[in-house]
């Protein structure tokens, strides 16, 4: 499976998605007012991915900044990942930062993917 790596721009976060290294990382900041089209390639990568999943599979979201419409993506992304048996979301903030961490908590509650907070 190729990797997903699209650089992060001014509205948009950078995304890595390698299954072979085992590396699933979306970062930076999400600041589209229509996110759903710079998304429809992740989930589509990360619905393939689901077919045939590494044993373990940790996805680390690092956010800086993102909108109410960026969260509904994210929660779409966290749905399929609640297909694939072992995943765990790493949700990382500044450690003064307590509205990403509650951002964070409130998408935790929304799914049953296990979440580990970590603040830097």
């Amino acid at each position: 499976m190729q990797p997903l790596t699209i650089p992060a721009a001014e509205l948009t976060p950078a995304i890595n998605f390698n299954k072979d290294k085992g590396a699933f990382l979306i970062e930076g900041k999400s600041l589209l007012d229509d996110p759903t089209p710079f998304f429809k390639g992740v989930n589509h990568w990360l619905h393939e991915y689901s077919k045939s999943p590494n044993a373990a599979t940790v996805l680390t979201i690092k956010f800086e900044y993102y909108n109410t419409a960026t969260s509904r993506e994210l929660l779409d992304l966290f749905k399929i990942l609640e297909t694939v048996p072992g995943s765990k979301i790493v949700w990382q903030f500044l450690e003064d930062d307590e509205d990403m961490e509650e951002s964070g908590q409130e998408l935790a509650e929304l799914v049953s993917v296990p979440f580990e907070f970590q603040p830097y």
